[in-house]
């Protein structure tokens, strides 16, 4: 069988809200507002990457407040994390309607948040690759980020998919030129679904090569989100906008087989 692959952002895609607001600041009693305007200021300020930021700012809260920030610690703190309605079944059922279709289909993570809070979460076994931001140990502790997936980097991923290449460090695999034929998942086969402004050039890479892009929206944020979300149309980033409901017979769920159904046909 041809093979497709369902690509995700994982905050206020899959999880609700950001990854870090469940558990991990509540735990260090930090406000989330307070630890952002921190972590973002430090960006603009050194002039920096705002994903380092934030990681290095989570390091030195968990100092200040005498943790030891281990993979067990975050993975604890990722099966804490809310998931969106229907999340917990999904995979399976888009599993069996592409079978349907003639497709094996593969599921991957492309994000700006941390990958052992995502290798935590109650589905993580469900995805081929979690591409996302981490750190590095030493003695089995976090003492600096070593990995930053930002808005403009997680392209680079899509094409680690596209020519199955499944680590973030070799970087003469991923610019090795391979022949369309012969790899593993092509653009076309991609859908790419994701909900904010670092998903954009993601987005719009996926459909530049004929894949197609979703934007998802916290149904519970409708309000707050519509600019965002009318942005994303008027600019032709998404093909397709839906609530974030992941539920069997939700607009997602039709618009995500249909598109399934699109890539069967084709091949």
């Amino acid at each position: 069988m041809k093979k497709a692959a369902l690509i995700y952002d994982f905050d206020g895609t899959l999880a609700q809200g950001n990854m870090h607001e469940h558990s991990f600041l509540p735990s260090l009693d930090i406000e989330p507002a307070e630890f952002w305007e921190k972590s973002n200021g430090e960006a603009r300020r050194q002039d920096a990457d705002q994903i380092l930021t934030y990681m290095r700012e989570m390091l030195l809260r968990a100092q200040a407040a005498n943790l030891k920030v281990t993979r067990e610690v975050l993975r604890e703190h990722g099966r804490q994390l809310t998931l969106f309605r229907g999340v917990s079944t999904w995979f399976d059922r888009m599993n069996q309607y592409a079978a349907s279709q003639g497709l094996d289909l593969e599921h991957f993570i492309i994000s700006s948040g941390v990958r052992e809070m995502i290798e935590g979460c109650e589905v993580a076994d469900e995805f081929t690759q979690i591409f996302a931001s981490s750190f590095l140990y030493e003695d089995g502790e976090a003492v600096w980020p070593g990995l930053s997936i930002n808005y403009t980097t997680k392209t680079q991923y899509l094409f680690r998919i596209n020519k199955g290449i499944d680590n973030c460090w070799d970087n003469t695999a991923v610019n090795r030129w391979v022949p369309e034929s012969q790899r593993p998942f092509p653009f076309q086969n991609m859908i790419f679904i994701g909900d904010g402004e670092t998903d954009i050039p993601t987005m719009k890479m996926v459909r530049h090569q004929g894949g197609y892009a979703i934007a998802v929206f916290d149904p519970d944020r409708w309000g707050r989100l519509q600019d965002r979300i009318h942005g994303l149309i008027a600019e032709d980033r998404a093909n397709f906008v839906a609530g974030a409901d992941y539920s069997e017979g939700s607009q997602l769920e039709v618009t995500v087989k249909g598109l399934l159904g699109r890539i069967g046909m084709r091949e």
